[in-house]
Order: C-alpha cells, then structure tokens, then sequence
C-alpha cells in the first residue's frame, strides 16, 4: 500500500543545513495497524508528514498504491485516500462539527450518522454535533473530533500523529477500541500511528522505532515490543495510570 524508498528531508536551520529524517525506507502493507515510535525529537511526526503531503522530502520517493506520489500535494494525497489526524488540530471558526464531518466524508452525511462517529470518540453526540469548531472547544474536545472526521472518510490509510494528546482517560481507552474497529471494518485499509503509549503499542501489528531520524528497529509486535523497555526510562504519564488501575483491580 505505502512505501518510503530512501527518503529524507533536510531544513535550513540558521544558515545549516539539518538532517531530520535520514534514508527512510519502510512499506506499510494493507489490513495493518502500524506504531511508529521513538525518542522525542527523532523525526516520527515529520515522517507522517511527509507521508500526508505537507513536507515534500529533500530525497527518495514515496509511493501509494504502486504509484509514485512524491510531487503529490497534501489535497492531491488525500483524494487519492490517506487521511492525516493532526497532533495538534486546526481550529475552523464559522463551520459546524456535523459540516466538518460532512466535508471529511465527502458525501451528504445525515445528522444522525455524524452523531455515530462523534459518539466513537466518546463525545456525547447531542452537545457537539451542530458546536461551532473554534476557540470554545479544548484541545482535547478538537483531537477527538479530528478523530470522527478520519472515521468519515473511510480512507486506505488514515495517519494519526499522537492521538493520544490531550484527551481523558476515559476517552483514551475508547480510542484503542476506535482504531481495532477501523482495523476490522474498514477493507484494504491500514493505520499508522505516531506513538508512545503502551496501549497502542500492544494492539500494533508491527512497531517502527525511530531514532535520529532512522529506522533503528522494525517487525512484528512480538519482534520488537519486548525490546523497548530498555529505550524509555519511564513510561508516559497515561500508561503510569493505567498501570495503577490495573494494579488496583487486581488488588
């Protein structure tokens, strides 16, 4: 479905010329839900972008499908169907939730089934469906509903970067079962995910580490998860508590 050959992207940073992904290559095949993760500051988010459309690479090529999209725009990829879920979600002042999510869909969408994709991400559909999407709502609000625009569109490969920022525990739980069902329901699909949280890693089907802007691990879950105790010296603050709740039932 997706394939990275070679790719890096350079920035010129105060006259310096800096290597943030470095000679990438990587496939992401079809029915799979793909975990990048690694040290902050290791390129992760930028190589979703990269794969979105909204960085062109300094180097190699990209493809979809068997087709080369390296020159593709971010309008272009997404018609070809790769969604992109940002860390940090737009705010569109003047357009409706339910609108948002027509637009995503790319169809007449009924008020009733934008309440469905709301109430997948743990929103009480009533309260946000016909919700202005500006400054009254949080981050976290906005991340969730970004979430229900990509269960919209239905796409071949849907890119979430951190999805986990920002949003409660509660909604955080229903967030895995969000991307298990996109796994089983949505045909010749795939999902990548930018990452940290334990949870997440436990339902990936293979785990990219990367590290400096490289690929320093790739495999199966089974491969590579065992491993990555070792690379993070406490686990993030969601997967402490989570931890604990666990600890607590078992008690």
């Amino acid at each position: 479905m997706l394939e990275l050959r070679h790719v890096s992207f350079q920035v010129d940073a105060e006259g310096t010329e800096k290597e943030i992904v470095r000679d990438v290559s990587l496939k992401v095949p079809e029915r799979k839900l793909i975990v990048v993760t690694g040290p902050n500051g290791g390129g992760k988010s930028t190589l979703a972008r990269l794969i979105a459309g909204i960085e062109k690479p300094t180097g190699g090529q990209i493809f979809f499908n068997g087709e080369d999209i390296t020159e593709r725009n971010v309008t272009e990829r997404a018609r070809m169907g790769i969604a992109y879920a940002f860390q940090q979600p737009v705010r569109f002042k003047g357009i409706r939730v339910v609108d948002l999510i027509r637009i995503a869909a790319g169809k007449k969408v009924t008020a009733a089934a934008a309440c469905e994709y709301l109430s997948a991400v743990g929103l009480c559909a009533r309260d946000y469906v016909d919700r202005e999407v500006n400054a009254s709502l949080s981050g976290g609000e906005l991340k969730r509903i970004e979430i229900a625009t990509v269960l919209a569109r239905h796409a071949r490969l849907s890119v979430f970067d951190e999805p986990e920022a920002g949003i409660d525990l509660w909604s955080f739980r229903n967030l895995i079962d969000v991307f298990r069902n996109m796994r089983e329901t949505i045909a010749d699909s795939s999902i990548l995910v930018i990452s940290h949280q334990e949870r997440i890693l436990n339902i990936a089907d293979e785990i990219i580490v990367i590290r400096d802007g490289r690929v320093e691990k790739q495999g199966s879950r089974e491969e590579i998860y065992p491993s990555l105790g070792a690379d993070s010296a406490e686990p993030p603050a969601c997967d402490r508590l989570l931890q604990n709740m666990r600890e607590g039932e078992d008690a």
